[in-house]
């Protein structure tokens, strides 16, 4: 059976992860680890983390890619799951993971979506069906593959080692799970468990410039990314692997 490794980045959001934190230790499947990225906060957050049991990282240059890198590079466990701070995993999240990890050896990453709470309904429905679930078509049309939305997803620690290399962790701008989504290799197993739930806040929705940034973020790593290769050679490739994957699921006893 495979061992668990959660990662939270967080900077200056202590109070939001006293609730990602209760929410993991209600887990039908404990994790074998918790690790608390501190980006940086001037608030209580890794006195936060250490009561509720979680080993803290501390990453003094902000960013929420170097976070999480910091954080995957000090996790322990065979997969790597990854929540926000204001994430809240549903009870069964890691058994979840556990059940798709283990049945399956060909299965790399796996991501699921976000529920928005708070805010009105009208923002949480723009941000489940137009924020994220334009994020998944958008993006996997251009990648090629299903993209990993950071507020819930996991992979492997080997794919991590593989991935490391090819992320563009001095880019302040890049998004962590935008960029690791396009450094995923061609053959790798990818999916979108809707069974793998997570609620999220809503709070990017507070005002419209927070929105344009996280846009104007995501738009600045597509470039990047297309730059290096091209989206009908991304799309041909994970075609070929995608028929590499099946070949060897098809072996498996």
């Amino acid at each position: 059976m495979s061992s668990f490794s959660v990662v939270i980045p967080s900077l200056n959001d202590a109070r939001m992860l006293e609730h990602c934190l209760a929410a993991l230790a209600l887990q039908t499947r404990q994790p074998d680890e918790v690790i608390v990225v501190d980006n940086g906060s001037t608030d209580d957050t890794a006195a936060v983390a250490e009561a509720a049991g979680a080993r803290v990282v501390t990453e003094p240059v902000r960013g929420v890619l170097r976070a999480t890198a910091a954080g995957f590079d000090a996790a322990r466990g065979d997969i790597i799951g990854r929540l926000d701070a204001d994430s809240r995993p549903a009870p069964d999240w890691i058994a979840r993971l556990e059940e798709r990890f283990d049945a399956d050896p060909t299965l790399t990453a796996l991501t699921g979506p976000g529920i928005f709470y708070g805010r009105g309904a009208g923002w949480r429905f723009f941000g489940q069906y137009i924020y994220i679930g334009g994020y998944f078509w958008f993006i996997g049309l251009l990648a090629g593959t299903v993209p990993l939305f950071g507020s819930n997803l996991a992979m492997r620690r080997e794919a991590w080692a593989e991935v490391r290399t090819r992320i563009h962790l001095e880019d302040p701008r890049m998004h962590d799970d935008l960029d690791i989504s396009f450094s995923l290799t061609p053959g790798m197993g990818v999916e979108l468990d809707k069974r793998l739930r997570v609620e999220v806040s809503a709070r990017p929705f507070d005002n419209w410039a927070g929105v344009w940034r996280r846009v104007s973020w995501g738009f600045h790593g597509m470039r990047v990314a297309l730059s290096e290769v091209g989206w009908a050679r991304r799309r041909r490739l994970w075609a070929e692997g995608r028929r590499r994957r099946a070949a060897r699921q098809a072996r498996q006893p």
